[in-house]
């Protein structure tokens, strides 16, 4: 988090925070151990190894996992970190401490791995049902061999294969590479996460890369290894200025500089963007807004979420921008998040709807949307919510973050329909609420607190009634003395594993805290 000086205003802290993020050409975002972890095994040749190796021993929790969250976020994350632990000791190339602590490493994760529970639920992370099969798949073949090829490894932890946990299926990766195959191409959702499949992609069904592959670079170093020789050449040419930015390790997606551009303009607009940021944002736009539709990354399909927000933000900024990308992805009733998506997404949805309502107010009637398709948008959303008044999502997980989107979108369509959700959406918020005026799903954070204020707010009633304003109250003061604190932001975003968009969280918790100081006036 970012600690302003006492006394700065929050447009002096927007501007400021828009102008990092402009010079940022990454996105603001921590490492990914997975991501790393794919990169020591699948490219030894890359310089800089001896750095992700010490990253992975220092990662390690003293339970033996690897990554954030509770357990069932941690399975991809330690069988990634294992596997590259194994892939590092049967090469041969780490000697003496290293090589001891790496032992130590890998014996400490198979226990943790082996204590994980047997059956799901698992997160509904990106390719999970291709990864963790892969990867338990790898882990294997590293321990047939391990007694003779990796002197000092403990017998007993390598003596046992892993199990394929519950929810998964071993020939997953194998069943999609042959599906793919016959039909003659790899499509372009499967290319962020294409080490998972890497091992059963056919020569002709591998992609060129103009760039990292799918935005990943733990897909473009396995791409290297299953491609030709020469592609090792091309593969560092990309991987390098990456590593160079991130201190020799790797996040799961480069650059996110669309995305977070997006979601940093869309979170302070709540609070209303500052004369300042709006040459900056205008141009961020100009150049994003694409008439065929937004990818969140280089390398990644378009995607109804990143075209959403690109038609919001400029409807927002005043920008002579339409909603017509966003009729590739319109399926009847809702918009599919990307062409060949499984599973719906209600806050891409969500950002949808806002969309199509900034646009009918803003534009001329003729460059509007009709009704009834946001009719039907807001019907389906309204469908999704949980009885006990949340919505969950599978780009973060945290329901307060979905559930803020939905209410927002609701609440700027109207209706009594969309009323009625607001209000059940904001009970739970409220009786959600926790005895430090924080919320969270996992223990208290700044960035949902943010999140439940903003939905408190867009419920409530133009004199709120009395425990809406000590709620409200209880978190402006939470919020207030963890901005002095400056802490760090827990992951709690979805992509293959848990991930922090730092600077796009920034902006959340000063357009939440500037809401709050408005409400004052």
């Amino acid at each position: 988090m970012s600690n302003a000086p006492a006394g700065t205003t929050f447009p002096e802290q927007a501007t400021d925070l828009v102008a990092r993020v402009d010079r940022d050409r990454w996105g603001k975002v921590r490492p990914s151990l997975y991501e790393t972890a794919r990169v020591i095994s699948a490219a030894p040749w890359l310089p800089g190894e001896a750095r992700r190796v010490g990253y992975l021993l220092d990662e390690q929790a003293s339970d033996g996992s690897w990554g954030d969250g509770p357990e069932p976020y941690r399975l991809l994350p330690t069988l990634s970190a294992v596997e590259a632990a194994l892939a590092v000791l049967r090469r041969g190339a780490v000697s003496g401490d290293v090589r001891a602590r790496l032992t130590g490493a890998v014996a400490r994760g198979l226990t943790a791995l082996r204590a994980l529970p047997p059956q799901g639920p698992w997160p509904d992370t990106a390719a999970a049902e291709l990864l963790v099969p892969s990867l338990i798949s790898e882990v294997n073949g590293h321990l047939a061999v391990a007694t003779e090829e990796i002197p000092g490894l403990d017998g007993a932890a390598v003596a046992d294969r892993l199990a394929i946990p519950g929810g998964y299926h071993e020939g997953a990766p194998a069943y999609v590479a042959a599906r793919y195959e016959a039909a003659g191409a790899l499509p372009v959702k499967f290319h962020h996460t294409f080490e998972g499949m890497a091992g059963h992609i056919p020569r002709n069904l591998i992609p060129e890369i103009d760039g990292l592959l799918g935005s990943s670079p733990a897909a473009t170093a396995a791409w290297a290894a299953s491609h030709t020789p020469a592609a090792v050449k091309q593969a560092v040419a990309h991987l390098e200025p990456v590593a160079h930015r991130y201190d020799g390790l790797f996040p799961e997606a480069a650059p996110i500089r669309v995305f977070e551009r997006l979601w940093v303009a869309a979170a302070l607009a709540g609070a209303g963007l500052p004369a300042a940021t709006l040459p900056t944002i205008r141009g961020w736009v100009d150049e994003i807004y694409d008439p065929e539709g937004v990818r969140g990354a280089p390398g990644l399909m378009t995607d109804a979420d990143d075209t959403a927000m690109a038609v919001l933000v400029a409807s927002l900024v005043g920008r002579p921008y339409g909603p017509g990308p966003l009729d590739a992805f319109h399926n009847g009733s809702h918009f599919d998040c990307y062409i060949g998506e499984d599973t719906g997404s209600v806050t891409a949805n969500a950002h949808a709807l806002q969309a199509l309502v900034s646009c009918s107010r803003r534009l001329p009637p003729e460059d509007g949307i009709d009704d009834p398709r946001a009719d039907k948008l807001c019907d389906w959303l309204i469908g999704q919510q949980r009885t006990e008044g949340h919505w969950p999502d599978k780009w973060h997980a945290s329901p307060y973050y979905s559930t803020e989107r939905c209410v927002s979108a609701l609440a700027q369509y109207g209706g009594h329909h969309a009323s009625a959700a607001v209000a059940r959406a904001a009970a739970w918020t409220a009786d959600t609420q926790r005895d430090d005026g924080s919320w969270g799903v996992w223990g208290g954070t700044t960035e949902e607190t943010a999140y439940a204020v903003k939905i408190l707010l867009a419920a409530a009633p133009p004199t709120p009634a009395p425990h809406q304003v000590h709620a409200l109250g209880r978190a402006e003061a939470y919020l207030d003395a963890a901005a002095v604190a400056g802490t760090e932001h827990p992951a709690l975003w979805h992509d293959k594993t848990l991930y922090a968009p730092d600077a796009m969280i920034e902006a959340e918790i000063l357009g939440a805290r500037e809401m709050l100081r408005i409400r004052h006036l």
